[in-house]
């Protein structure tokens, strides 16, 4: 089994990439987001972390998050808002992951077929989350600051809208009132093509 080196330097500021399960579209449904939102308040009670920048794609999400003082747990919050995320999307469906779409009507969504592993089951896990996150130490103002891009331009990358400022679920909006980006910025989705991440 191989062994992940993860950054843990504390006060830290991480980027990270977090991916639903068999990259399931559902993230974007209002159910889920309102978990998502619920369950990230919950953990910033007990374990309080600054949300430096977001976005919510349909299969996946990036954020940027900067730890308090002599704190590196980074892990331990992730782990606790994709259960709790998962808790109530089981509540709200009667089970884990249903094999019939039509059950997820009750969270406003359709899922993939998702076929749990024994892994997954000796786990307890509910598939709705990949295992794994991407986790990135933010080095100095130009890492962040091509981070911030990355995350911003996302929804134009993947194709889910033509100008930055029309995806709905992402900090360019707060950074926009704050005077950081223009309200254009990132033009459409053929202008500067590639420039701003993979």
């Amino acid at each position: 089994m191989p062994h992940y080196r993860r950054a843990r330097q504390k006060n830290g500021q991480y980027f990270f990439t977090v991916v639903t399960g068999n990259r399931n579209p559902v993230l974007v449904h209002e159910p889920i987001r309102q978990a998502l939102r619920e369950a990230i308040q919950q953990v910033r009670e007990d374990l309080p972390f600054a949300i430096d920048a977001w976005v919510l794609l349909p299969d996946h999400m990036h954020c940027i998050w900067t730890l308090p003082e002599g704190d590196n747990a980074y892990g331990k919050r992730w782990s606790i808002i994709k259960r709790l995320v998962s808790k109530t999307v089981a509540g709200a469906t009667g089970s884990p992951l249903p094999a019939d779409p039509e059950q997820y009507s009750k969270v406003g969504c359709a899922m993939r077929t998702v076929l749990l592993t024994r892994s997954q089951q000796k786990r307890r896990e509910s598939g709705f989350w990949q295992r794994r996150f991407w986790e990135h130490l933010i080095r100095d103002t130009n890492d962040l600051r091509r981070h911030l891009d990355y995350i911003h331009f996302n929804p134009v990358k993947h194709g889910l809208v033509s100008r930055v400022d029309d995806w709905p679920y992402s900090s360019f909006h707060q950074y926009v009132k704050e005077g950081m980006y223009p309200m254009d910025w990132g033009g459409n989705k053929n202008a500067d093509k590639g420039a701003f991440g993979e």
